[in-house]
């Protein structure tokens, strides 16, 4: 039934910094309309997943973590080092792939994967 993810909307308390924000650090150009369109290629993949309110893979005040995929997570490590954006947690490798953290400018921590 399902074709893919269909979108990822919040609400924001500063508009115009948060789409500086992800535009300058993970080259999501915003568009006039306040959004994007990502049209992924065949390596990428969205995963949907639920976690209960105690578990603690990302913090338990944030409603909804946001999870991007990479091509290359050192290289985007290099790039947020370029851009003043420190990791909010150390990268880690699993069977899953490659992992790092960041906070955007309101706190919300943002996973980035290398598949």
């Amino acid at each position: 039934m399902i074709k893919g993810f269909g979108g990822i909307f919040w609400r924001t308390k500063n508009l115009d910094a948060l789409t500086k924000w992800y535009s300058k650090v993970l080259n999501v150009e915003i568009e006039n309309w306040n959004g994007t369109i990502i049209k992924p290629d065949s390596e990428n993949e969205t995963i949907f997943s639920f976690f209960t309110e105690e578990d603690s893979y990302f913090p338990t005040e944030q409603q909804v973590m946001l999870n991007f995929q990479v091509y290359n997570l050192d290289e985007t490590i290099k790039h947020l080092e370029k851009v003043g954006v420190p990791l909010a947690k150390e990268k880690e490798i699993s069977d899953y792939g490659k992992f790092a953290w960041i906070k955007d400018p309101e706190g919300r921590l943002v996973e980035l994967w290398e598949k």
